[in-house]
């Protein structure tokens, strides 16, 4: 803590501890603090209002771009139409909508690899409500920031690179976006490739989802409709707060209001602090932003049906769940042993196909008997690793393509390189790239662990390296100061060794041709790998020179 005082009054300036910088009196009040005014950035400890009626209510405002802190359109903070939720705006637009509180005191928890914990909490207090985080016990400096992107993320210090890192952002898939699916749409997460549905007694009003969905049969009102429950949803917006309701009197103001769609309810005994232990929620008219959750949080949410719908559906499934179930058995046994003959045939076969087709179209003399050895990954595995290649698990992008980080089953952390059709990486040199890392084995050398070919697709995926490229660290004035002596002797000693593999100790002698510090990739403890042989050149046994019709390199 740091104190400077001022003037005859005994007034000071205050630097806590936690970063908060207050104007402190001399009876010991403060008069004013900087936790109150957060700009674009919330610290352990803050607590941002979410109540419009809150005199010090306000709204994080994200900079303008990387280097100018001037205001621009993003902002986050509390909903006026509700204070049970977190809006991010583009201007007056929402952006990004977290469900509203339903009560629980923690509603988020990540922990990283480094072990520490962060735990992001609503709290209610005298019926006001904040967004607050706090971080366990020796954790690294940590903060959450409105970015000029739009996105809500939270950061770590790590102490190695001496750089801020982003470990878990908002929005990140496209289910995140506001009102995706459109009215009585929603986006479902638990989708290998998250994609549109409708709601229960609803269907697509029109070819795509740019209108939303419609009913298949409206509801009569003459108290015979009933209620489907759908289970782990995110709540829609634009819903209207009844206060002081059982489940029961909940249910019951849906159900006596014909302009009602839909109800949700909460028990908020844990978490609020308000004489209101219970949150009731009832929308009339349109359900937009309704989301199905991935990880099986969310709530239960009662849709309103038309009895004749539901009694239809009923008495069709009463009749066809025995001749499916029936049918189903029978095909299981007669199919059964099919599976087993053919499914690792089938594997090969695929894998095969697509081998075959890049070694039809492999210029390379020397590679043109090479048989490709590594693992074959299907385009949906890698698909849902990268989270279909959304933004925040984008490593960096290059001439070549982009670069996503992805998590295979099992838990292998990966890095995809996706190459862009325009990138000038035809078949020849991601092949080259295919078959000359797979059979090169040195420390110094990155590893590549699988391939794909999807359609136009091309994708390679390699061992994931934390401190991403060389040039990261030379080219970055905060991350220079990681390459001390010791550490830049290590880095190009590391690059030596790989090179004198590559050309001198290895079965096949390669001629990197693109080195540079982007194509030289650190490890955790900052040993280089050398990567991208995508315009490698194989030597014969005994040539020491070659001649070559394509320029090529940096």
């Amino acid at each position: 803590m740091n104190n400077f005082t001022t003037g005859a009054t005994g007034t000071s300036a205050v630097l806590l501890d936690s970063g908060n910088l207050v104007i402190r009196s001399p009876s010991g009040t403060d008069i004013w603090q900087s936790f109150h005014y957060p700009t674009d950035t919330i610290l352990p400890g803050m607590q941002l209002p979410l109540s419009t009626d809150d005199d010090l209510y306000t709204r994080l405002v994200a900079w303008r771009g990387p280097d100018d802190p001037a205001t621009s359109n993003y902002s986050m903070g509390g909903d006026s139409s509700s204070d049970l939720q977190v809006v991010i705006w583009n201007g007056t637009r929402p952006y990004w909508r977290r469900a509203a509180w339903d009560g629980a005191l923690v509603t988020a928890l990540y922990q990283s690899s480094t072990g520490f914990i962060m735990t992001q909490t609503t709290v209610d207090i005298g019926g006001k409500f904040y967004l607050t985080f706090t971080v366990s016990n020796g954790s690294p400096s940590t903060r959450m920031i409105l970015h000029y992107t739009g996105m809500f993320q939270f950061l770590a210090w790590n102490s190695t690179s001496s750089s801020w890192e982003v470990f878990i952002e908002r929005p990140n898939p496209i289910c995140d976006r506001y009102a995706y699916c459109g009215p009585f749409g929603y986006c479902d997460a638990t989708e290998t490739v998250p994609k549109c549905n409708c709601l229960s007694g609803y269907e697509p009003d029109g070819a795509n989802f740019s209108r939303g969905c419609r009913r298949k049969e409206e509801p009569t009102c003459s108290g015979g409709d009933t209620f489907s429950t759908l289970r782990g949803m995110k709540t829609p917006d634009k819903f209207v707060y009844v206060r002081n309701r059982s489940f029961d009197q909940c249910e019951a103001e849906c159900r006596n209001n014909c302009s009602c769609t839909a109800y949700a309810f909460s028990n908020m005994k844990n978490g609020s602090t308000s004489s209101d232990q219970s949150r009731c929620l009832i929308w009339l008219g349109e359900l937009v932003d309704t989301g199905k959750f991935r990880d099986g949080s969310g709530e239960n949410l009662y849709l309103r049906l038309a009895s004749s719908a539901v009694d239809r559906e009923s008495n069709v499934l009463k009749i066809a769940l025995p001749v499916i179930a029936s049918i189903l058995i029978l095909a299981c046994i007669s199919l059964v042993w099919i599976c087993k003959s053919r499914g690792k045939r089938r594997i090969k076969e695929t894998k095969n196909k697509y081998t075959g087709q890049l070694s039809k179209k492999s210029k390379s003399n020397e590679l043109e008997n090479e048989t490709i050895e590594l693992p074959y990954i299907c385009f949906e595995d890698v698909v849902t690793a990268t989270d279909n290649f959304s933004d925040y698990n984008m490593l960096g992008k290059g001439g070549f393509g982009k670069v996503y980080k992805g998590r295979l089953e099992g838990g292998n952390e990966v890095a995809v390189k996706r190459l862009s059709k325009s990138s000038g990486q035809g078949a020849d040199e991601f092949r080259n790239e295919v078959v000359l890392i797979a059979k090169l084995q040195h420390r110094n050398l990155v590893r590549l662990l699988g391939y794909c070919t999807h359609e136009d697709e091309k994708l390679l995926l390699y061992e994931y390296l934390p401190n991403k490229s060389l040039d990261t660290f030379l080219f970055d004035a905060t991350r220079n100061g990681v390459l001390d002596w010791p550490t830049r002797f290590k880095v190009i000693k590391g690059i030596a060794r790989g090179l004198l593999y590559l050309h001198q100790d290895s079965r096949l002698t390669i001629i990197h041709r693109d080195l540079k510090a982007s194509n030289v990739l650190l490890d955790a403890e900052m040993n280089p790998k050398i990567s991208d042989f995508g315009m490698a050149r194989i030597f014969g046994g005994n040539e020491q020179q070659a001649n070559t019709i394509r320029v090529v390199g940096t």
